[in-house]
């Protein structure tokens, strides 16, 4: 082997062990990034020898390119009317306002918000029928068919009934109807109640909603078990603000009194009324959920985009008798308040 050979085996060597040695360091610190990532995004969590090569949907989303800013000229808001009331950016999850928004309280039918992601996120095909058991024909307050308690205006569901998915998702969010919510809860989690509220809770711990316990698809509190039942303002603004990947959910919210929606094989068809109140009094509402019960008071949140229809926030209000007012004066505070570059 001649000299100069020699002298160049000597160079290459090292430098080809090197590279190689630096591209085992730098593939490991790309698998501890991801596992941040999977762990942050609340992706199921797996060992660096068996989990799958990342792909596009584990990849963080990109952080919005406006970001909500204050105005120098903004006022103090004052809501002293809720127990708890929060303003949130949907896009950044920057918190515009909030009172008391980590008080942890009942939150009633708000409930249902997270009952219609999981919905969402779990029946793949809406038309899917559901079976109507007797727990659900027998439930407490709001009721498909019955707007009230005690207050009906056609058929309620009866036992056996076979309903779409999607007609009880609008029953439920529309009317806030309790045995549409027990039945999509009952029917995702295998005919168990139970193990549907099991992974609501586990949705909220992976979301990071660590002052979220929920008891029931609908928001009703079991008797005996009220003080294990709570989110708070921030928690419920925080989920309804994710809900709007899906743009379902808030179309349905905003369908009109007077939604009839019918068995599969037709025989029964109910009157769904809409709860929300100031659907046509705010522009640019987008949809919004109500809640009741004696314990938790009246609550509602509300999503509303700005004038360009690109910029969205959610208004949440927990126990507020004036909410309906209230609302309005948070939405347009939030707007004049605030811009988005």
């Amino acid at each position: 082997m001649s000299l100069s050979a020699t002298i160049l085996m000597l160079v290459i060597a090292p430098l080809n062990s090197f590279l190689f040695t630096s591209k085992i360091f730098s593939i490991s610190n790309n698998d501890q990034v991801f596992q941040v990532q999977k762990e942050d995004s609340g992706a199921v969590e797996g060992t660096e020898s068996n989990k799958e090569k990342p792909t596009v949907s584990n990849v963080p989303a990109p952080m919005p390119t406006f970001q909500p800013i204050k105005k120098e000229t903004a006022t103090n808001l004052a809501i002293p009317n809720a127990h708890s009331s929060l303003i949130i950016d949907v896009d950044s999850k920057k918190i515009l306002y909030e009172s008391e928004g980590n008080e942890r309280r009942q939150i009633a039918s708000l409930t249902k918000m997270m009952t219609a992601t999981l919905v969402m996120e779990k029946i793949s095909d809406l038309d899917e029928l559901v079976t109507i058991g007797e727990d659900e024909v027998y439930i407490e307050g709001t009721r498909v068919g019955c707007p009230r308690s005690g207050y009906c205006i056609s058929q309620r569901l009866k036992v056996g009934e076979k309903i779409s998915a999607l007609n009880l998702l609008k029953a439920m969010l529309m009317n806030s109807a309790n045995d549409a919510a027990t039945a999509l809860g009952r029917h995702i989690g295998g005919g168990s109640v139970d193990t549907f509220v099991d992974m609501m809770n586990k949705k909220a711990k992976d979301m990071g909603l660590n002052d979220t316990n929920f008891c029931t698809p609908s928001g009703l509190e079991p008797d005996g078990r009220e003080s294990e039942c709570y989110s708070t303002a921030h928690d419920i603004g925080y989920i309804a603000a994710y809900s709007m990947e899906y743009d379902l959910i808030w179309n349905i919210m905003r369908l009109p009194n007077n939604t009839i929606i019918t068995s599969a094989d037709g025989t029964c068809s109910h009157t769904i009324l809409n709860t929300d109140i100031v659907l046509n009094d705010i522009t640019n509402c987008i949809g919004g959920k109500t809640g009741f019960t004696p314990l938790a008071g009246r609550s509602l949140l509300l999503g509303v985009a700005d004038p360009t229809g690109k910029h969205k926030i959610i208004a949440v209000l927990l126990d507020d008798p004036y909410r309906w007012q209230d609302i309005k004066t948070m939405i347009s505070w939030a707007f004049e308040s605030y811009e988005w570059r």
